[in-house]
């Protein structure tokens, strides 16, 4: 399935400054960036940077004066996804897990699991299927955190979530990995473009490791899981920020689109939830 996506930011910079940016598509098996372009106006050194594990493609820009820097980003991207049945998986032991998949498995800035080790086990630990764990957890999430813009900050944590019961999508992203983590399942953190997100913006999600593959989940419901262009995953949004600035630098607009490239697929995309069991890029 193909879409367009786009990204148009930009930043006051009052000095020298140094920007990494992360909003490239991913390139993966299952994901195929068919065309891209970026532009930076005025031009600066430009430098891409694939970390090690290859979950995803930031771009570091060294910005030498104070200037208003725009960024355009589109690309045409085909992806694919499958529809598997997990509700008879069993729990993976750790001692079986490859040691790529053990660090999801532990506490990181923005899920502290263990901190959520009782209330997950309390409230989840007697479904005997982990794939059915983690669809109880998505859909409580969904129904007892209000989504409200502006309710969090950058320093928000799935253990506030908890208490303040409200947050945007990274807080249920967060929410949803630490909840996995304190049952035993190792889960990440994903980001990406969002068909039908409304008012459009970057999208986090969290895919959990079942049945030895990672499978993704939205805890908001408000994009189809079959509309998403992976940008990256990471322990947490901190491995996976669409922008980190070292320097005297703000960004000043953000504007971001994803569409469907083929017309006939229009009427292929339902709520998050339709897809359970979507193992996806």
């Amino acid at each position: 399935m193909k879409f367009n996506v786009s990204a148009q930011l930009e930043y006051n910079i009052s000095s020298a400054s140094t920007l990494v940016l992360n909003i490239h598509a991913l390139r993966t098996p299952e994901q195929t960036v068919l065309q891209e372009t970026f532009t930076v106006n005025p031009e600066v050194r430009i430098e891409e940077l694939q970390n090690i594990g290859g979950e995803n493609r930031s771009i570091r820009l060294e910005v030498p004066d104070a200037c208003q820097l725009k960024v355009n980003y589109t690309a045409l991207v085909n992806n694919s996804f499958v529809i598997t049945n997990h509700r008879k998986i069993q729990e993976t032991p750790v001692s079986q897990l490859t040691p790529e998949i053990l660090p999801f498995l532990s506490p990181s800035r923005y899920c502290q699991s263990d901190k959520l080790y009782r209330l997950a086990n309390h409230m989840f630990g007697d479904i005997d299927s982990p794939y059915a764990q983690v669809m109880a957890l998505t859909n409580w999430i969904r129904t007892n955190v209000l989504y409200l813009s502006g309710s969090t900050n950058a320093q928000t944590s799935a253990y506030d979530t908890v208490t303040e019961q409200a947050g945007v999508c990274r807080d249920f992203a967060h929410l949803g990995i630490a909840l996995c983590r304190a049952l035993t399942i190792p889960a990440r953190y994903f980001t990406g473009y969002a068909y039908k997100l409304k008012p459009a913006d970057f999208h986090a999600c969290f895919e959990a490791y079942l049945g030895n593959q990672w499978v993704l989940f939205d805890a908001t419901g408000l994009a189809p899981l079959n509309g998403m262009v992976k940008i990256a995953t990471g322990r947490d949004a901190a491995d996976a920020a669409v922008a980190s600035i070292f320097g005297n630098a703000y960004g000043t607009r953000m504007t971001i689109n994803c569409e469907v490239a083929e017309d006939n697929f229009k009427s292929y995309f339902y709520p998050s939830g339709k897809f359970e069991g979507l193992s996806y890029l």
